[in-house]
């Protein structure tokens, strides 16, 4: 029985390992060594893209916010700043908190781009995942959405694309109609998905005393849910200092319930009654903030009332992200 004859590759070009082009799974690898892709360069692309990135929005301005609008705020848009100015024919760019139909992206008949900031994303960095649909974006034929897809590993970041000294300010809406600049002239399709992105809206308010602080009212009670900056070890210590003493609480008939971990920082948050608005909530924060800076500068060892205090905090956390 005659040997099967080797086959020789000395007729595919070896290509470099950066100038290996993303493929199809399946795919032979366009590296020629007649493996799929999957199985060679894929192998390790696949391992860079879902290696999670802890603060994906660390180094942009407004760290909180993004974390907010992500995780805890129904309906919100934000006006992006790129580096380097807006490409011809994009007279604007603005982040928002979700899209109709779930799309990652649209760029509008006008040229102008809304990037959705609470879809599931492909990789471990989000960072990478948005700045891939925005740069898509930016090039898609105007009145068409963009659609999801895989990122390659070395796709720039939205560090890499967006001014870092430029404001981050959202503004919270009670609706999605900003998802359409006409809803009178909606397609059937994007209105039904409209009515029922309202319908399940809760009312939520940006505190404008505090950063990246959000009223939020529910049927039972309403809450505060503060997205903080510090590093979490010395948030809980802070936090359990302040709880010991009783000075934890926005007020009467308020309570600090637990926190939310979000994407590397925590989420403080609050019970608060029915009858407490946003605006009522305006005050007691402020007056929470100035406490929460005495306890922050605090090194001294916490005592067996504070060790407890944190220790129930910590066991009401819960990782959202």
């Amino acid at each position: 029985m005659a040997k099967k004859r080797t086959q020789s590759k000395a007729g595919k070009p070896q290509l470099k390992d950066g100038e290996i082009p993303v493929v199809g799974a399946r795919e032979p690898c366009p590296c020629g060594s007649g493996r799929r892709y999957k199985a060679c360069h894929g192998r390790a692309a696949a391992q860079a893209v879902t290696e999670l990135v802890q603060r994906p929005f660390e180094g942009i301005a407004g760290e909180c916010d993004w974390i907010a609008l992500r995780e805890l705020v129904p309906a919100a848009t934000v006006e992006l700043t790129l580096k380097g100015g807006l490409p011809d024919g994009v007279p604007s760019v603005s982040l928002a908190t979700v899209l109709p139909m779930a799309w990652p992206a649209l760029r509008r008949d006008d040229g102008s781009v809304l990037l959705a900031l609470q879809n599931d994303t492909s990789s471990g960095d989000l960072s990478r995942d948005l700045a891939d649909t925005l740069q898509r974006a930016l090039e898609a034929e105007p009145g068409s959405p963009v659609t999801a897809r895989r990122v390659p590993a070395d796709g720039p970041r939205l560090q890499d694309v967006l001014d870092p000294d430029a404001a981050f300010e959202p503004v919270v809406h009670s609706g999605f109609e900003f998802w359409v600049p006409d809803a009178e002239n909606a397609t059937a399709e994007v209105s039904a998905s409209l009515e029922r992105a309202n319908a399940a809206a809760i009312p939520t308010t940006r505190l404008s005393g505090v950063d990246a602080a959000y009223w939020c009212e529910t049927p039972e009670k309403n809450h505060l849910r503060w997205v903080m900056p510090h590093p979490e070890e010395q948030l809980l210590d802070a936090l359990a200092r302040l709880h010991a003493a009783g000075t934890s609480s926005l007020g009467e008939g308020t309570r600090l319930v637990g926190s939310f971990r979000a994407h590397g920082l925590m989420v403080p948050v609050w019970d608060l009654p029915s009858a407490m608005g946003a605006e009522e909530c305006e005050k007691p924060a402020a007056q929470f903030a100035e406490r929460l800076v005495e306890a922050l500068a605090s090194d001294a060892p916490l005592t067996g009332e504070e060790r407890r205090a944190r220790g129930g905090l910590t066991n009401r956390q819960v990782t959202l992200s």
